[in-house]
């Protein structure tokens, strides 16, 4: 008997606990006992929603958002709708959850809550971003959230989990460049390779397999030549100084020292930073790896968990195999701006830019557009003199008026006699012959 009823007591409480873990409570309640109307329906909405009546509850949080416009639960009742549409969690409902989520940022920018709807839809699309050999869009989307919020919100509560979920997104985005690096590599398409190498490593430097790609980034350019031994340099030199743990750091050194180039130092920083993601680093065992291959979540047990996430999105490098002058060393690589000018006499006074000489292949633009005097002082100083004069020329001198130049006088012309009125009368009878008295009479 004893044992039957502990029996029966267990069970009991394990469908407590059971039956506890369904009901889902919502994060910000507001304590009862009031007979207002406004409240009475927030309350009825939160205990429908808690129960998974997100029909029911969302008819009631539209009921109180129209009706009492002037509420003081008008901004809950707001973000109490959107979790609606987020707990209800499929696509369609994903997709109304983040309007409601951007709707609520929109009116209720100052609140505390704002930073909570902002990691919310961070969340959306996290949740739905695919392996990285799949499509890119929710990662990127995720990713641009995530930064939005870090922008807006850097002292929120949720700024240090969203901080991780950027680096995981990172991870993601960068293993995509790597394994599309790979790939061309191992097609013998260097220079696609070496592009794509060196993307991923100015863009993702907290990508757990940076050092390797910085590797195969100077290997690309080893085997593409020797007008490639710059760039070589440059990588090699960026793995010894700044992942000086990797495997790859004595091959790199070695390489260093056979082109006679100098071997950097360590840098003391990057020397903690890749140790301490080495001894924190997961691991993937192997039913991870053979389930992972059935799953549509990607892997991110090697994301970075320290560093300061990449806050600007990917911008591709220029391919070291594009010429500096198709590469824009003649024009604008940065971004094209307008602005009222200050000084409305700049046009007259500033050089013509049009008289400089094109700078050579490679040079700063900076200094293109310094050298336009040094370059043709002769050139700006005529200008200078031409437009003055232009100047001084329109002020003190009238334009002179054109001669006028005599016409040929032509002969008066005679008035025609004006023609007789015509009358509307039919014309008289020619009159008749005088009769002859020698005729003879007409029979």
């Amino acid at each position: 008997m004893v044992r039957n009823a502990i029996r029966n007591a267990a069970a009991l409480a394990v469908a407590a606990v059971l039956l506890s873990s369904c009901v889902h409570k919502y994060a910000n309640p507001i304590a009862k006992q009031t007979d207002q109307p406004d409240k009475v329906l927030f309350d009825r909405a939160i205990d429908d929603l808690a129960h998974n009546k997100f029909i029911q509850s969302r008819m009631e949080l539209t009921t109180l958002i129209n009706t009492y416009p002037d509420s003081e639960f008008l901004a809950k009742a707001k973000l109490a709708l959107a979790d609606s549409w987020f707990q209800e969690g499929d696509t369609h409902a994903m997709a109304q959850a983040e309007a409601e989520y951007k709707d609520f940022i929109l009116f209720y920018p100052a609140m505390e809550e704002a930073a909570e709807a902002q990691s919310k839809v961070c969340d959306i699309h996290y949740d739905q971003m695919g392996k990285p050999d799949r499509d890119p869009l929710e990662a990127t989307r995720a990713e641009t959230e995530c930064r939005t919020l870090l922008a807006q919100y850097p002292n929120s509560k949720a700024a240090p989990d969203v901080e991780q979920k950027l680096r995981n997104i990172q991870e993601n985005m960068a293993d995509r460049e790597f394994r599309t690096g790979s790939f061309y590599q191992k097609k013998g398409d260097l220079f696609a390779a070496a592009n794509r190498h060196q993307t991923l490593v100015d863009n993702y430097p907290l990508y757990s397999h940076a050092d390797d790609a910085l590797w195969m980034a100077a290997q690309d350019y080893q085997h593409m030549g020797d007008r490639f031994e710059k760039q070589e340099t440059v990588n090699l030199s960026k793995l010894v100084r700044e992942y000086p743990l990797s495997v790859h750091a004595d091959d790199a050194k070695a390489r260093l020292e056979e082109l006679k180039a100098p071997v950097p130092e360590a840098d003391q920083l990057a020397y903690d930073r890749m140790k301490y993601e080495l001894e924190n680093r997961g691991k993937v065992g192997i039913f991870s790896r053979f389930f992972g291959e059935f799953s549509n979540r990607p892997n991110l047990a090697l994301a970075a968990k320290s560093g300061t996430p990449q806050m600007q999105p990917m911008r591709p490098s220029i391919p070291a195999s594009v010429p500096a002058r198709a590469a824009g060393g003649l024009g604008t690589s940065g971004d094209i701006t307008a602005s009222v000018a200050a000084d409305a006499s700049a046009l007259d006074t500033n050089p013509d830019a049009r008289t400089a000489q094109p700078a050579a292949a490679g040079t700063d633009a900076g200094a293109t557009a310094g050298a336009v005097t040094a370059q043709s002082p002769r050139a700006v100083e005529t200008d200078a003199v031409r437009k003055s004069a232009q100047k001084a020329g329109t002020k003190t001198a009238a334009k002179p008026k054109p001669a006028k130049t005599a016409k040929p006088k032509t002969p008066k012309k005679t008035a025609k006699p004006a023609p007789a009125a015509a009358s509307s009368a039919p014309p008289a009878p020619a009159p008749a012959p005088a009769a002859d008295s020698n005729a003879p009479p007409k029979p």
